[in-house]
């Protein structure tokens, strides 16, 4: 099978078929070693990964960078609580 110049392979009819891959479906390589592994991905699985991912990301861009004015973890969370 041929990679063209835009990295594009076009998925064997059987294993569209095993997977359930339709048109408009959405699939993900996860990277294995030296290996990529082709999944489906189902519409709502893939938004709420992304989601989790982008606050993911969020939560570790901003690592370390909350002032609490000496506020202790305990004494914070009692105030998100109450």
């Amino acid at each position: 099978m041929r990679v063209t110049e835009k990295g594009q392979v076009t998925i064997p009819k059987n294993v569209r078929s095993n997977l359930g891959i339709e048109p408009g479906s959405e699939v993900e390589f996860l990277l294995k070693g030296r290996e990529a592994v082709l999944r489906r991905v189902e519409p709502a699985q893939a938004l709420v990964e992304r989601s989790v991912q982008e606050f993911t990301d969020h939560l570790n861009r901003h690592k370390g960078s909350m002032n609490l004015g000496g506020m202790g973890g305990d004494e914070f969370y009692r105030l998100l609580r109450d």
